[in-house]
């Protein structure tokens, strides 16, 4: 891994949140047979040239209107053009196949993400030379597969990136029995054609995902009227077996990471940028929980900061 410093480029371009209105256009496009909802941001402020572009995605269980929405008007205050999106079987979007809901599935997100970069490559205000890619919290890993390979993708961007592997996975999840355990609710929930749970709850709530409170579960941050606060129990196997933070062999495109010692698992950046042999820059912010990084307006703009200006570095050729 070459770890580089971030400097300026792309002089017409604004380095900071500059750019006072953004626009956003409600648009579909299709993946596999479903229909996903997915928004265009752009600056109001622009001239007819194409927009370098950013396609943004959240954390598990979220909905383009939460996390994904906050960095996409970021991006178009910084003068990129920027897309958002909800995957299939969450939010507006189509279902997933068997008319599941609610499935985290590392797969089918991957092929949504792959579905978004070429949807966005089409359109008029897009520079389709300078397109990127964000991936906030578990989308990271998603984010990461869907651009290694990619040619339609410049560059990569990961803030607060949940990159976990087997050994992180059996840490979080209650070691080799406990994981075991969620792989057999899986398979049970699967039986039946799903098992639907809530996904936020208070601190100690019983038969929830995320029994802690916080962001997704207070009104003024993500728990939101277009947040389905829904989880299928027949996604564990998938989320649990998939492997992020084992994928850094594979990408090919220049990385920004923005993480905190005091957010989730910084071990599975640590592993990841240990095995990446590529151009990387990662920013390690004090004392910066996980739901910071989603909402806190400090947080949000020292990450965009970085992220737009790794971002920037790629307009220069």
């Amino acid at each position: 891994m070459k770890l580089i410093a971030l400097t300026a480029a792309a002089t017409l371009m604004a380095s900071t949140a500059a750019i006072a209105q953004v626009e956003t256009r409600t648009v579909t496009f299709e993946n596999e047979g479903a229909i996903l909802s997915g928004t265009l941001y752009l600056p109001e402020v622009r001239g007819d040239a194409p927009l370098p572009t950013v396609v943004v995605t959240g954390a598990w269980t979220s909905v383009q209107e939460q996390m994904p929405a906050n960095y996409a008007r970021e991006m178009a205050e910084r003068g990129f053009a920027a897309f958002t999106f909800d995957f299939r079987g969450w939010g507006k979007s189509g279902d997933l196949p068997n008319n599941a809901r609610f499935v985290e599935s590392p797969e089918a997100k991957t092929s949504d993400i792959k579905a978004a970069f070429e949807f966005v490559a089409t359109l008029p205000e897009v520079d389709a030379d300078h397109i990127n890619g964000l991936g906030i919290c578990a989308s990271a890993g998603y984010m990461v597969d869907a651009v290694a390979g990619n040619p339609l993708v410049d560059r990569l961007g990961l803030v607060a990136p949940w990159l976990h592997n087997k050994e992180i996975v059996e840490a979080v999840y209650g070691g080799e029995d406990g994981v075991a355990g969620l792989i057999e609710v899986s398979h049970a929930a699967d039986a039946k054609g799903g098992e639907i749970i809530p996904a936020a709850g208070p601190e100690g709530a019983e038969g929830v995902l995320m029994p802690i409170g916080g962001y997704y579960y207070e009104a003024d941050r993500g728990a939101i009227p277009e947040y389905d606060d829904k989880w299928n129990n027949a996604g564990w196997e998938g989320w649990l077996t998939y492997h992020p933070a084992d994928n850094a062999q594979r990408l090919d495109k220049p990385l920004a990471i923005v993480h905190s010692e005091s957010a989730a698992i910084p071990q599975g950046v640590q592993t990841f940028l240990a095995d990446f042999a590529g151009e990387a820059t990662a920013e390690w912010l004090e004392d910066v929980t996980q739901f910071d990084f989603y909402d806190n307006p400090e947080d949000v703009t020292r990450a965009a900061d970085t992220v737009a200006d790794h971002f920037r570095i790629g307009l220069n050729g």
